[in-house]
């Protein structure tokens, strides 16, 4: 069964790389890219082949099928992944590097030689000699997030409904748009969706069970200035730039950046700036573990706000915080089964399940928030985001064979 996976996951990820699915940031249209329709219709037509029911492509791009279940009375679960890849990098004209029986040592990416997987920078490559790994050629991503995870929920589809005889639950095939640039729930519907709990596959190496997320908003701060000609500025002046540099001078970098915090720590991150003298925007998400602590960051940016404006007489700055997710935990506490069967699926495959807290989110986050209780598991992925990125076929045979196991345990539920 191992080798059978191994070479029908390998097919399935290259032909779905292929596709050009890279979100688009500041789009108007859903899904925000036309690739994402592609690889979608090309997803439904296979799925209808291999016999899955239900199958449809909405007018979103979403597709959503069944794999009828075969134990009477036993729950449905779903299984998620999204067809964009990241905007962060190239996601045109892949060019997928098989490398069989890794030998060891620093991967050096043809397409860019200036492109290295290091050991140093990716441990985990210690412990993955003699396994296939898939890596780009260094000038563009590899679509590993989330297309490892596609291909994996495909591999299974197919081969649970060709062995009638193992006994599963019902799976609801949900493949989302968008989630790159966070409106991977924006038109998903549980009611179509009918499941009890959901998974998405969408973690990096193995035996990951990340069922804690961040939660987050959006904050976006606006500086109002007044411009002059600079020749006759003093005394009259105020320079929409000069506020916002001294704002997020005064944010607490040292202890609340991503580049000061790490693990259950969170932060305040400023990440875009726009504008002239006379009006400058900032925007920052507000990271924490902790819902609480999002609204004490939001306190702090208006508390520097209002010293500004005394500073500078005649100024405006309007603090507007924006909500995105909130931590997973906080809904997958009413539902522990969701957990407590994909702990159970790792351990009858002879596997020690590590439970893991995402510093992000996921269309997990906000399916978990809107009632679905939805965390995330492994698919083998590896420096998702970057021409560095790789995913290990060996691991992505094990998140297939994680959720067969799963949706035995949801059966006997």
């Amino acid at each position: 069964m191992k080798a059978k996976f191994k070479t029908e996951l390998i097919d399935r990820l290259l032909r779905y790389v292929a596709v050009d699915t890279a979100a688009i940031d500041d789009s108007e249209t859903y899904p925000s890219s036309p690739g994402q329709f592609e690889l979608g219709n090309i997803l439904a037509n296979e799925l209808r082949e291999i016999g899955a029911t239900d199958v449809d492509i909405s007018e979103h791009g979403i597709v959503t099928a069944t794999v009828e279940g075969n134990v009477e009375g036993a729950p449905t679960i779903a299984l998620l992944a999204h067809l964009d890849t990241s905007p962060e990098s190239p996601g045109c004209g892949i060019k997928p590097q098989i490398i069989e029986s890794y030998p060891g040592g620093d991967l050096v990416l043809p397409g860019d030689p200036n492109k290295v997987i290091r050991v140093e920078e990716t441990p985990q490559l210690k412990g993955m000699v003699g396994k296939t790994l898939i890596t780009t050629d260094g000038t563009t991503l590899l679509g590993g997030d989330d297309k490892a995870g596609i291909s994996v929920i495909m591999t299974i589809a197919q081969y649970l409904i060709a062995n009638p005889q193992i006994p599963h639950s019902p799976i609801r095939i949900v493949f989302s748009c968008d989630e790159e640039i966070g409106k991977g729930a924006q038109h998903l519907d549980l009611a179509k969706i009918g499941a009890v709990a959901g998974y998405t596959l969408d973690g990096e190496a193995e035996n990951f069970i990340e069922a804690e997320t961040f939660s987050a908003d959006m904050a976006t701060i606006t500086f109002q200035g007044k411009n002059i000609h600079p020749g006759l500025a003093k005394d009259r002046m105020i320079n929409a730039i000069r506020l916002a540099g001294r704002f997020i001078d005064r944010l607490p970098w040292q202890t609340l950046s991503p580049e000061r915090t790490e693990g259950m720590e969170g932060f305040i991150h400023p990440v875009q700036l726009e504008g002239g003298v006379d009006r400058c925007v900032v925007k920052a998400i507000l990271r924490s573990f902790d819902s609480e602590d999002l609204k004490t960051y939001a306190d702090l940016m208006q508390s520097q706000a209002n010293a500004i404006m005394a500073e500078f007489p005649g100024c405006d700055i309007q603090v507007e915080i924006k909500r995105q997710y909130r931590n997973m935990r906080e809904g997958i506490a009413k539902e522990p089964r969701v957990v407590e069967m994909a702990v159970k699926a790792l351990e009858r495959l002879g596997r020690n399940p590590e439970m893991k807290s995402i510093r992000g989110g996921t269309d997990g986050s906000a399916l978990t928030e809107m009632g679905l209780p939805t965390p995330n598991l492994s698919t083998g992925m590896h420096n998702f985001h970057s021409p560095l990125e790789f995913v290990c076929v060996d691991e992505m045979v094990g998140a297939a064979e994680h959720v067969i196991e799963l949706a035995k345990c949801w059966a006997e539920a």
